[in-house]
């Protein structure tokens, strides 16, 4: 069946066949599993994943594909399709009888990767791990480490709450239309215990904005401001942490650290 992707929707199809089952295999579903499908489309990968796991809640946002969606997989009893928008879905309303942690899995459009990631992250209580295709750029960013190009307020924010892993890379040609940059499987382990109360992440995450807003400059002179120099400076000697480094070389931990000081 042949479907004309929507461009205002961002819809962009996973049509490789073997990379569909190479993602599959990469999530390592079981029987017990509860998924939540972000973008199920035509249901390429819902009908790879229905044998696999107790339940799947395919999310899709186009009215017309979950027409096809409930004809395809009518007789299905474990696939429950969902016609919603993901940033507006009420996790209440779906999952409050499931007590397990559900896994997530989606295919999203990449213009709103972050603010999925975000959204799924306030409900981090409900989820174990989040399998998702996103740019590679973007991966990179995430799991970037300390001292290198990529390394930022992202890479910190989804580090903190998260165990990032770039599963493999995909090409562009495994996607209709084909976007114009190649894509990667992105693996999200959330963390149940981050260590901080909420008061805490706020500080922490207050001054990495800071530090990087103003990465070019040392991070004494970024967070001024933000930080008295007195209290940076007993920071610096009490971790035994050159004056004048830079932001991008300062490790989450010794964010952290620093908010604790």
């Amino acid at each position: 069946m042949h479907i004309k992707p929507k461009k205002s929707l961002g819809q962009v199809f996973l049509t490789d066949k073997n990379l569909q089952n190479k993602i599959i295999e990469a999530c390592g579903f079981e029987l017990r599993d509860i998924v939540l499908e972000i973008g199920a489309g035509a249901g390429e990968l819902t009908q790879l994943i229905s044998p696999r796991v107790a339940a799947v809640f395919a999310l899709e946002i186009d009215y017309g594909l979950c027409e096809i969606l409930r004809d395809k997989f009518e007789e299905s009893p474990n696939i429950k399709i969902i016609n919603q928008n993901i940033l507006k879905l009420d996790f209440k309303k779906y999952f409050r009888r499931i007590r397990q942690k559900i896994k997530v899995v989606g295919n999203i459009p990449y213009y709103i990767t972050t603010p999925i990631i975000e959204y799924l992250l306030k409900v981090a209580g409900k989820i174990d791990i989040i399998f998702i295709t996103v740019q590679k750029e973007f991966a990179k960013r995430v799991t970037a480490s300390p001292g290198s190009k990529d390394y930022g307020a992202l890479s910190c924010f989804l580090q903190y709450y998260t165990e990032p892993k770039i599963m493999f890379n995909i090409n562009k040609t495994c996607f209709y239309p084909a976007p114009k940059v190649d894509s990667c499987l992105l693996r999200l382990k959330v963390k149940q215990n981050t260590g901080l109360n909420k008061c805490q992440e706020r500080l922490v995450f207050k001054i990495i904005r800071a530090a990087f807003g103003k990465r070019r400059k040392t991070l004494r002179n970024s967070l001024k401001g933000t930080i008295s120099a007195n209290k940076l400076n007993k920071f610096f000697k009490k971790f035994a942490i050159d004056p004048n480094i830079r932001p991008e070389r300062l490790t989450l931990h010794q964010f952290i650290n620093l908010a604790k000081a």
